[in-house]
This record gives C-alpha cells, structure tokens and sequence, in this order.
C-alpha cells in the first residue's frame, strides 16, 4: 500500500499518520525526516541541502526529489509507505508518479484531513517540542510530565517560532495557497480520500481505514 497524507500544520496529520503506520505495518516517510538525516549524516544531499538552508533558501526540488528517490529505493520501502510532506507541488506530485512509474508501481489514495483554521490555531497554540530528539507534546491533550522537560530524552522542550500565534495564520494561508491546487490534482485522478480531524483523530483514523476498506485497497 502507497499512501500520502495531506493536512495544514497542526491539523493532526502525524498523528493519523503514526496510527495507519501501525494499523497497515507501512514506512511512515517524513520529508522532514529525511532531510534531518541527510544533513546529519552529512551525505551529498545532505550538504547540498544545507547550503541552501544556511542562505535562507528554499531546497529546490531537484534536490528534495533526489533524497525522496534515494529513500525509496531502499529495500524496506518494497512493502509499502506513507508520505507525509511530500508532495507539495504539482510539479512534486508529477515527478513522484514517474518515480513509481520506473517500480511499476502508484499511489493508492491520497489522505486530505479536514478541520477548520480556528481549530488549528487553537489546538497549535499548545504545541511544544523537544530540541533534542524531536518529540512532540501539547499542553491540553498531550503535555510533558514535567514541564519544559522531554519524557523521552530529558531535552528542553519549547514552542516552535512558527507555532506561535503571530506566524500561524501565515502558515494557514500559505498551505491553503500551495495545497489547494495539489487535492485538485489528485481528486482528477480520485485518489482523494477525505477524514475530519476537527473533534478526534481516532475518528479520523476510522473513517481512513474505512475507506480504504470500501475502495478495496485493503
């Protein structure tokens, strides 16, 4: 199974993603991740993609494609993935068909949570994370059990810059301008499978299964 998952930022899309993960034993693949290990592992890419970090650049696609190639060229991929972050753009997406194209392989359906922006920035307003190892917490559904201290490592736990109230609704907006176009795209193919995130992730995850389920894809 080749999923990809959409949803604006703080819309719960790890979360889901972490549950279907388990649910269908698929590689949850974070473009995030993946930039993350290749600069620290210091690869070509990785040292590639960091020069364009350091200048405050965006990666440009050919690089961000060429790290998504490398990862799912890896055995473990063979037997299914979820991508999340990944594609962003239409020029993404088509690029990501001809690289399963070569695998003779697709993508079975594509993943858009739906919630509202007010719930986004009420639930984003809570977020905090570990600068150590990465783990994320939230003050009303999910906090660290001692504050400011990361459950699994120790680190100091903060609030992003772009979680905080001042930087979100620029974020929404960017996500709905860039997004937008990308579900156009995949609804012409029908690939968009819909799942509201706006009171429980947990329902969210069962409309997903169920779908999945009544496309026969599972």
């Amino acid at each position: 199974m080749r999923l990809i998952i959409l949803g604006a930022p703080g819309s719960g899309k790890g979360t889901i993603a972490a549950e279907l993960t388990k649910k269908y034993n698929i590689l949850h693949i974070s473009t995030g991740d993946i930039f993350r290990a290749n600069i620290k592992e210091k690869t070509p890419l990785g040292i590639k993609a960091k020069e364009y970090i350091d200048r405050g650049d965006l990666v440009p696609d050919s690089v961000t494609i060429d790290m998504l190639e490398d990862r799912l060229s890896q055995p473990d991929c063979d037997t299914g993935f979820l991508l999340d972050g990944f594609p962003r753009t239409i020029v993404q997406a088509e690029e990501l068909e001809k690289l399963l194209a070569q695998k003779n392989v697709a993508v079975d359906a594509v993943i858009s949570i739906i919630i509202s922006d007010e719930e986004i920035k009420s639930r984003i307003s809570g977020r905090r994370v570990c600068i150590s190892c990465g783990a994320s917490y939230n003050i009303p559904f999910k906090p660290a059990k001692v504050e400011g201290i990361c459950d699994e490592c120790g680190g100091e736990v903060i609030q992003r810059q772009d979680d905080k109230p001042e930087t979100v609704l620029s974020r929404l907006q960017t996500y709905h301008e860039k997004t937008q176009p990308l579900i156009d795209f995949y609804k012409a193919k029908g690939l968009i499978l819909e799942a509201s995130n706006e009171e429980n992730y947990k329902l969210a995850v069962e409309q997903v299964i169920n779908g999945l389920s009544g496309r026969k894809i599972v």
